[in-house]
């Protein structure tokens, strides 16, 4: 859906704010509470609390991996010094379909237990505050995100605490939701589309197994929506699934939660168990009473509103510098020169005409990405370029551009702007199409200010965040605005004249550049036989172009002939489209080069476990950002001597492809698209490094980590030779 969705940008002028417009949840879609098990709270000694969450019926929230969409719970703690908090306890989830889709979470009820462990002595004059913010995600077929204040005050006491009676049902029955931990060993296997979990179940009785459900704790680990064979003999439980992505070596193992029903003789009873091994236990955010300490932020992202917008703005501005944006401007500096003669009036038009254009583009990408983004999509700014059919699309429209300014063949009356060919009247169309296609190519592309600005946007309301949007295309459009607007600039212009064919010509290639970027991509989002299509498409492409235009001096049987032809063949081109999108293999763009890893959420939570530094960097093929800070800063060989004698583990983060594990990351660090570069030198926050990168810069925030025990030792031996 997200995929046919995005096509609809190429022509998108914007969608009603009124129906964008993302409601508050009623206070009856879910009732938070916080509990404690016991009356009273001991100096030492840890206890339980429980966060519950009570859903309106047929709504329901997430477990710790949402499953094709939706968001976990989010806890942060506000505690007395001193106190610590311990990770979630997620109760067995459920299976939860939702048209072609498969979420896992709870519907009616969740009950989230959380370990708190106080400091070893308690003043018993000070009662213990304990306070919680509940941040969620609830859905039915639309989704609502909600939070709660939750608070509790308990005694302090000197003695060992008691159990409080009128919650102790409630955590009785928070215990037995929980998986089982068991010690079964598990094998991975499988080839092509199909994974095979093999796990050794001691003393199975295998008549008694009736089904089984498994749900992974990787998010990118299996196609959640597939059927789960599950067959069991003597030897023990044999899972067959899905992976989510054939292309991608088979994981070491696969950890989760499986749940069985069993025939006990008595009637069927469904137990869960956590086989695979749990992955690593990371802490609660907690922040410290009584006011909550906030991570420390750069200014431009200690936002509000109108902060906010005037860093869109700056952002926008310099996305006129962006190489991706480049070809646009070669077409709009054409467009000047052919229109320079109709009078200032006219020209104005045509600047005011290019400004509604880039607001058009820029409001209906913001508001069909905020309307996907409420609907529970895990998605991005950019997104619409993790779509094949998309990239695939936006290559063969600027090769057919390309072609035009080749003079392969005449679009309308003018050359300079993609409207041009919709209409042979004034060519004010022109320019609004040719601000369109502005923003679409700019998107790959994240200017310095830009990146904050669009994640607050997509914290806010719909409307806020129009206008954030809105300030981020007026400032791509800005200069050439002004420049239409100012009489002695438009006067600084050459006439007209021979000299401008030649110049047409010229400015081709750079449009020419940007297809060769576009298939570079696409081959990295498409299997061999995927790239073939898109590639096949692109002479289909040039085929239309050039019988469209032998058509034009054919006689009248031969031109309806011609011309049907190219129709013909441009359709092949839209199943070429389609075939290369269905052909989606992993991305190979941004492979592992020597010292990196491919980023898992659970690989960077081992890491910091064992309290290694970290060094995150999210990327995408489609990303020329990301391409230049690659290999200007992160890629050059003192940046990697750096990093090896620190210690520093690189993880790469490939978002050429939908992602959720990445998209989650960057929505806890305000971001909506990449590029994000992430250190972490040790315990607690990152710092985030800025979106455009020098050497210099990157190795500067690499000093503060510290030297590993080898490369501090030769370096100590290399100033003692001295």
């Amino acid at each position: 859906m997200i995929r046919r969705l995005a096509l609809l940008l190429l022509v998108l002028a914007g969608i009603p704010q009124a129906a964008l417009a993302a409601p508050k949840p009623p206070a009856d879609l879910v009732r938070a509470s916080l509990l404690a098990e016991p009356s009273s709270v001991a100096g030492g000694r840890p206890f339980t609390v429980a966060v519950r969450m009570a859903m309106k019926p047929g709504w329901h929230v997430y477990w710790r991996n949402p499953g094709d969409s939706g968001l976990p719970p989010e806890i942060t703690w506000t505690l007395p010094a001193g106190f610590s908090a311990g990770s979630v306890q997620w109760p067995t989830p459920e299976r939860i379909p939702v048209s072609h889709l498969m979420n896992f979470g709870y519907e009616d009820e969740a009950v989230l237990l959380v370990t708190l462990t106080p400091p070893p002595s308690l003043d018993p004059a000070q009662p213990v505050r304990i306070a919680a913010k509940l941040n969620y995600l609830v859905c039915e077929r639309e989704c609502i995100p909600g939070s709660a204040d939750l608070r509790l005050d308990l005694p302090a006491a000197n003695v060992s605490p008691a159990p409080d009676p009128a919650n102790a049902a409630l955590f009785e029955g928070a215990r037995s939701k929980l998986p089982q931990s068991v010690s079964w060993t598990s094998r991975v296997g499988g080839e092509g589309e199909r994974l095979r979990l093999d796990i050794d179940v001691p003393g199975l009785k295998p008549e008694t197994i009736r089904s089984g459900a498994f749900f992974p704790y990787s998010e990118t680990a299996i196609e959640n929506a597939a059927a789960q064979d599950l067959t069991a003999d003597a030897s023990g439980l044999h899972l067959r699934l899905t992976r989510a992505t054939p292309g991608d070596p088979l994981p070491a193992t696969l950890p989760g939660v499986l749940t069985l029903e069993e025939d006990t003789g008595s009637g069927p009873v469904t137990r869960s168990y956590a086989v695979g091994g749990e992955p690593p236990a990371v802490a609660a955010p907690v922040a410290a009473a009584p006011v909550p300490a906030a991570p420390a932020l750069a200014p431009e992202e200690r936002l509000t509103l109108w902060s906010a917008a005037a860093l869109a703005f700056l952002g926008g501005l310099i996305l006129n510098l962006m190489p991706c944006v480049f070809p646009v401007l070669s077409i709009k500096v054409m467009s000047l020169v052919r229109h320079s003669g109709e009078g200032p009036a006219r020209v104005r038009l045509h600047g005011l005409a290019y400004t509604a254009g880039v607001l058009a583009a820029f409001l209906g990408l913001a508001g069909l990405l905020i309307a996907l983004k409420s609907g529970g999509a895990g998605i991005g700014w950019g997104f619409q370029l993790q779509s094949p059919l998309v990239v695939a699309g936006l290559a063969y429209l600027l090769f057919a551009m390309g072609l035009s300014l080749s003079g392969v063949f005449a679009i309308g009356t003018g050359v300079a702007g993609l409207g041009d060919g919709l209409t042979r009247r004034a060519g004010l169309e022109g320019s609004f199409f040719t601000g369109v296609l502005a923003t679409v190519v700019a998107t790959p592309c994240t200017a310095p200010f830009m990146g904050a600005a669009v994640g607050f946007a997509l914290t806010q309301s719909s409307a806020a965040a129009l206008a954030i949007f809105a300030a981020l295309g007026l400032g791509l459009a800005l200069p050439f605005l002004l420049f239409t607007l100012w009489p002695s600039a438009m006067r600084a212009l050459p006439r007209p004249g021979a000299w401008m064919e030649l110049l047409k010509q010229a400015l081709a290639f750079p449009v020419y550049a940007t297809v060769a970027w576009l298939v570079w991509v696409l081959a990295q989002q498409v299997g061999s036989a995927g790239l073939l299509a898109g590639l096949t498409g692109l002479v289909l492409v040039a085929f239309a172009a050039w019988v469209w235009e032998r058509a034009r001096s054919a006689g009248s049987v031969l031109a309806v002939t011609a011309r049907v032809a190219a129709v013909a063949a441009l359709l092949a081109v839209g199943l070429l489209a389609v075939s290369a999108d269905r052909d989606r293999a992993s991305s190979v763009a941004v492979a592992s080069r020597d010292g990196t890893e491919p980023f898992t959420q659970a690989r960077l939570d081992d890491l910091l476990g064992r309290g290694q530094p970290v060094f995150v960097d999210m990327t995408a093929a489609w990303c020329i950002t990301c391409q230049v800070n690659e290999r200007l800063a992160l890629d050059t060989a003192p940046v990697r001597a750096a990093m090896a004698a620190r210690g520093i583990t690189y993880l790469k983060g490939d978002w050429t492809n939908q992602n959720p594990e990445i998209t989650r990351l960057l929505e806890r660090h305000g971001r909506s698209g990449v590029p994000l570069y992430l250190l972490y030198a040790s315990a607690g926050e990152p710092a985030v490094l800025p979106q455009i990168l020098t050497q210099a810069s990157v190795l500067s925030s690499l000093e503060p980590v510290p030297l590993a025990a080898g490369a501090r030792s030769a370096a100590l031996q290399q100033t003692g030779a001295h």
